[in-house]
């Protein structure tokens, strides 16, 4: 078990960070439930007392919806006002549907849509977290800047990408 694990789980506020679903496999539905599952897994193992999700498709969503499900208080932390409106119809109401269950839903930056926005969603996530539950193969990019974001302020990261590389290529029973 990781240092940050040996303290007090009432305490643990795990901010999820990982990649959009074209980085996971796809789109489909068997990666969504595989992703899901994952999160589920990963938090009845850690046991945070909340949640952060910065709401995007893929691990942060499934990440969020697996809290809601569990019951473990989730914070929807949306990094500009309509961060969905591009997205499929499915997946606008799943989105919705897990704001409409959130514990709290913050606006990180208002207004619409700019790149910079993510970034700064990302520090707000991991400035209120004692540890990061990460879905990342090593790349750069958004997920990597999180990461990076997190070590300099000495956060705890926990990758589960070798993880999803045995779970999510295993055949379903």
């Amino acid at each position: 078990m990781t240092e940050l694990f040996r303290v007090a789980q009432a305490d643990t506020v795990l901010a999820g960070t990982g990649h959009r679903p074209n980085k996971l496999g796809g789109y489909g539905a068997d990666v969504s439930t595989r992703l899901v599952d994952l999160a589920r897994a990963a938090l009845m193992k850690y046991r945070p007392s909340k949640v952060v999700s910065g709401m995007a498709l893929g691990w942060d969503m499934a990440l969020a919806l697996a809290a809601v499900e569990l019951g473990i208080p989730l914070t929807a932390a949306v990094p500009f006002e309509g961060q969905e409106r591009k997205w499929r119809p499915e997946q606008q109401q799943l989105f919705r549907a897990i704001l409409a269950r959130a514990t709290e839903v913050v606006v990180v930056s208002p207004g619409g849509y700019a790149v910079w926005k993510m970034q700064v969603r990302n520090e707000w996530m991991v400035d209120r977290a004692t540890g990061v539950l990460a879905l990342w193969n090593g790349s750069g990019g958004g997920t990597g800047n999180c990461i990076e974001y997190a070590r300099e302020r000495q956060v705890e990261i926990i990758n589960l990408w070798a993880t999803w590389q045995r779970y999510a290529f295993t055949p379903s029973p």
